[in-house]
């Protein structure tokens, strides 16, 4: 049975940083792409982040510049480095397997995050 539990968030003022977590079991994520997505209230979730089996990496432009997405196969966990976070990044973060459509059906429970003064 495939689990993904996604833990990091929190509140964090303007600018700051949060480094978002995707701990997997069932799979072994480096022989799957993996996204990031979130979902602010009242919008749909949406993909922000992803990593290609090979490494490549490919970001929405309202992020580029302040957030990476990284793999660390010995833990099956994939990361979310946010930077410069701006009150707009407010949403509840989920990750999936997939490159261009996530994968499982099944969601994990997500992480906030809020971004407030």
């Amino acid at each position: 049975q495939v689990q993904l539990v996604e833990s990091g968030g929190g509140l964090v003022q303007p600018g700051g940083s949060l480094r978002l977590s995707c701990a997997a079991s069932g799979i072994i994520v480096s022989t799957y792409p993996m996204g990031w997505y979130r979902q602010a209230p009242g919008k749909q979730r949406d993909l922000v982040a992803r990593i290609s089996t090979g490494g490549r990496t490919e970001l929405v432009d309202s992020v580029k510049g302040r957030f990476t997405i990284s793999r660390d196969n010995a833990k099956n966990t994939v990361y979310l480095q946010m930077n410069v976070l701006k009150p707009e990044d407010t949403a509840v973060y989920y990750c999936n397997a997939g490159w261009l459509n996530p994968i499982f059906a099944s969601w994990g429970q997500g992480t906030q995050v809020t971004v407030s003064s």
